[in-house]
């Protein structure tokens, strides 16, 4: 009985039908495919959870100094007068970006009728990665570099800075420096992960290419 493989350059398997019986290197390559595939769609899954939990973490610290950042008459200001919150901003747009083109390479990879759209699905195969790359680089560097300032604070440097004073109610600043700072280290984690996701994506694009091509030599009748 003839067997079938199905795969395709930068997708799960989904080649046309062709002999593989008896075809040991074509079945190798096909079951690297699918190896890199499945490591692929693990990396981006990872990072997916990862840039949501960065939402989360840097997210609430915004939310938090909105809602007590207001001057009370006859109370003291909890926050200073000149307050930099654009690195908190930044993880937040920047776990946004990751977000989005994740979800978008996810759905290409696993919804049937997204994944054989090839122009699509080999653009958010390589998209995704390169835009979480950038986007977590860009917020990392950005973090760092408002935070180094010693004239004008940030949320890590001011809720940090009170840490050891305890809160009965919102803000409790040890909670917002360690979630400043969950935030800022999972941005950094971001970086290699969407890293190895671009070479996975990359090299799935590679095998999968010669695997099109192998096919279709042996289809050829030259070789028949």
């Amino acid at each position: 009985m003839e067997k079938t493989a199905t795969t395709s350059a930068h997708s799960a398997p989904s080649f046309q039908t062709t002999h593989v019986e008896g075809d040991l290197h074509l079945q190798s390559k096909m079951k690297s495919l699918r190896t890199v595939h499945t490591l692929r769609v693990g990396a981006t899954a990872l990072a997916l959870l990862m840039s949501l939990t960065v939402l989360g973490t840097s997210g609430n610290t915004l939310r938090v100094y909105e809602e007590t950042h207001v001057v009370i008459p006859h109370y003291l200001p909890l926050w200073p007068e000149h307050f930099n919150i654009r690195p908190t901003v930044s993880l937040v747009i920047g776990s946004v970006f990751v977000i989005l083109a994740s979800i978008a390479s996810l759905c290409c990879s696993q919804i049937s009728t997204l994944r054989n759209k090839q122009t699509l699905h080999t653009s958010s195969t390589l998209a995704a990665p390169v835009v979480g790359l950038i986007a977590s680089l860009i917020s990392v560097i950005f973090f760092y570099a408002a935070n180094a300032s010693d004239t004008v604070d940030t949320f890590a440097s001011w809720t940090c800075r009170w840490g050891d004073i305890p809160m009965g109610q919102q803000p409790h600043w040890g909670t917002l420096c360690r979630q400043s700072y969950a935030g800022l280290y999972l941005a950094i984690l971001l970086i290699p992960v969407e890293a190895a996701g671009l070479g996975l994506a990359v090299w799935q694009g590679r095998v999968g290419r010669y695997v099109e091509g192998y096919q279709g030599a042996r289809k050829s009748p030259a070789l028949s």
